[in-house]
C-alpha cells in the first residue's frame, strides 16, 4: 500500500513528462518528522502528522519551483532533493529508529475481516485515494490540463493553460501523497524508520510504467498504476518467499522498468 500511494504522486508527475527520484527519501523524512514531533515534543498525533505532511508537501513545492522557475530538468532537481532529503533524515533522526509511538499513529495499520480475509485500514485509504485521483484526472478540467501539459506544453500554453501553475501544483500534490505514504508506512511498521524509502522510489516508478503510463508524458491512467503496484508487490513477495536476496530483487526490478520503458518507446514509434 505504501508503494501504491507513492505511485499516485509519481503518476501525476510522469504524466507531465517529468520524473521524481526523491519520492522514497521524502517519504522517509516525512515519517521521521511526524514520529519525532509526537514522541520528542509530545505533540498531538494528528498535529504531528500534519507537520510531516507539510514537510513532504514543501519538498514537492521546492521541486516544482526549481522546475518551473529556474527551468532545471526534473531528473536533476529530484536527484538533488533525494540526497538532501536523505541527509536531513539521517541528521535529524541521528540514524535512530523512532519508537513508542502514540496509538493514533498506528490506527491505519489495524485490520478488519471481509469473510476470511484481513484488510487493513491503510489499504482502504489507498483505494479511496486512487478513486479520487481517477475522478479528478478523468472528470475535471485540472485533470485534463495535466494531460495536455504532458502531451504538448507549448500547445497547452497557446490554449490558455498556465503550464507553470499546473506543474507547480502537480509537484506539490505529489509531495502530499508522499506524506500520506509516510503515514501509512508508520502505521504499518509502528516506528519512524530513517532508512525507509530506499527502494520504494524505483518500485513506484516501475509500478507506474508497468501500469501503462508513458514516461514521455500525456498518456496513461491512474488505475493502471494501481495494477502496476499490485504486480510489483506480488513480484517482490514472491521473490522473498523463494528466498531471493533483496539485492537481486532490486536488480530484477531495475531490469523490469527498463523493459517496460523500452516497450513504451517501441509502441510510440509504432504509433508514428
Amino acid at each position: 500500500m505504501v508503494v501504491g500511494v507513492l505511485a499516485i504522486g509519481q503518476t501525476l508527475i510522469i504524466l507531465t513528462a517529468g520524473i521524481d527520484l526523491s519520492c522514497g527519501m521524502v517519504m522517509a523524512l516525512g515519517g521521521v518528522v511526524m514520529t519525532k514531533f509526537a514522541v520528542d515534543f509530545g505533540l498531538n498525533a494528528y498535529v504531528a502528522i500534519s507537520c510531516g505532511l507539510a514537510v513532504t508537501t514543501g519538498f514537492g513545492l521546492l521541486n516544482g519551483m526549481l522546475v518551473t522557475r529556474v527551468k532545471l530538468p526534473p531528473f536533476i532537481v529530484t536527484l538533488g532533493t533525494l540526497n538532501i532529503a536523505f541527509a536531513i533524515t539521517q541528521i535529524y533522526s541521528q540514524s535512530q529508529t523512532v519508537t513508542n509511538l502514540p496509538d493514533a499513529m498506528t490506527t491505519l495499520g489495524n485490520t478488519f475481516n471481509i469473510g476470511s480475509t484481513e484488510v487493513s485500514l491503510g489499504t482502504v485509504t489507498m483505494l479511496i485515494l486512487y478513486a479520487l485521483a481517477w475522478f479528478v484526472l478523468r472528470e475535471t478540467a485540472p485533470g485534463r490540463h495535466l494531460y495536455a501539459v504532458g502531451n504538448n506544453p507549448e500547445a497547452a500554453r497557446l490554449t490558455g493553460i498556465s503550464v507553470d501553475r499546473v506543474l507547480l501544483f502537480v509537484y506539490a500534490l505529489a509531495g502530499l501523497f508522499y506524506g500520506i505514504a509516510a503515514m501509512l508506512s508508520v502505521a504499518r511498521t509502528g516506528v519512524g524508520d530513517p532508512n525507509a524509502g530506499q527502494t520504494e522510489n524505483l518500485d513506484a516508478i516501475t509500478a507506474v510504467v508497468l501500469g501503462g503510463t508513458s514516461l514521455f508524458g500525456g498518456r496513461g491512467i491512474i488505475l493502471g498504476s494501481l495494477v502496476g503496484a499490485v504486480i510489483v508487490g506480488v513480484f517482490r513477495n514472491g521473490l522473498t518467499l523463494m528466498g531471493v536476496a533483496s539485492v537481486y530483487q532490486t536488480l530484477i526490478t531495475g531490469i523490469l522498468v527498463i523493459l517496460a520503458v523500452a516497450a513504451d518507446q517501441m509502441s510510440r514509434k509504432g504509433a508514428r
